[in-house]
């Protein structure tokens, strides 16, 4: 009966002071369950009424405000959720050989082209001490390679390369000096990776490539959309 007592007069303080009404959300803000006006007769009629009424009040109060706070965290960590996704999908690179005027090759054997000049890479997926980029995110993604040769010295050289993914050919660029001096290539392709693959551009034996500042030999990819 005490406790009957405290909530009546507890109601009644908070109730009435300075004529603001209390919520969950302060004064003078709606209140998130409505107040029953007869409430005060009831309580002078009735106090085991009155205090059963105050706390089923109160207990309708609370299940409004954490359900409310509950939908909130919930759309807040879904929003947080879509956005760890984003940014963990961004795969993106654009990488050159940098060669001062000279050429890479020939080799008695095949060898990693590793382009150390970057343009661009994002999400850290191409290494420019190994050339091997790391596939982060499943999915579909465009890759393209460029390649340039010329004769040096009167020499006839062949410009190819291969694009290889975990060290499987998947595309060839080959150009061989004929009549004149330059000789080019370039392959673009959408391919479906799998997170974990390693995709490297391969020069074989006897082939070679030749730069300078100019950049002509490229290695590009990026995610066009993640399928997992």
């Amino acid at each position: 009966m005490r406790a009957v007592v405290l909530l009546c007069l507890l109601h009644a303080a908070f109730g009435k002071l300075d004529g603001k009404k209390y919520s969950w959300t302060g004064p003078d803000h709606e209140m998130l369950w409505p107040v029953d006006s007869n409430q005060n007769h009831k309580c002078e009629s009735n106090m085991l009424t009155c205090g059963c009424c105050l706390m089923q009040q109160q207990m309708w109060r609370m299940e409004e405000f954490f359900n409310y706070t509950f939908e909130a965290m919930n759309t807040e960590l879904t929003i947080a959720k879509r956005t760890l996704n984003d940014t963990v999908s961004r795969s993106a690179f654009s990488v050159a050989l940098s060669l001062d005027q000279g050429c890479f090759g020939p080799f008695d054997d095949s060898r990693i082209i590793i382009y150390q000049h970057a343009f661009f890479i994002l999400g850290g997926s191409y290494s420019l001490s190994t050339g091997i980029f790391t596939v982060t995110c499943s999915g579909v993604y465009s890759l393209s390679v460029t390649i340039y040769g010329a004769r040096v010295s009167g020499e006839t050289m062949l410009a190819c390369a291969n694009l290889e993914v975990n060290g499987k050919v998947v595309s060839s660029l080959l150009e061989s000096n004929g009549q004149d001096l330059e000789d080019s290539a370039t392959v673009v392709l959408a391919i479906n990776l799998t997170a974990g693959d390693e995709v490297a551009v391969i020069l074989p034996k006897d082939c070679v490539l030749c730069d300078h500042n100019n950049y002509y030999n490229t290695f590009t990819g990026f995610l066009l959309y993640a399928t997992a």
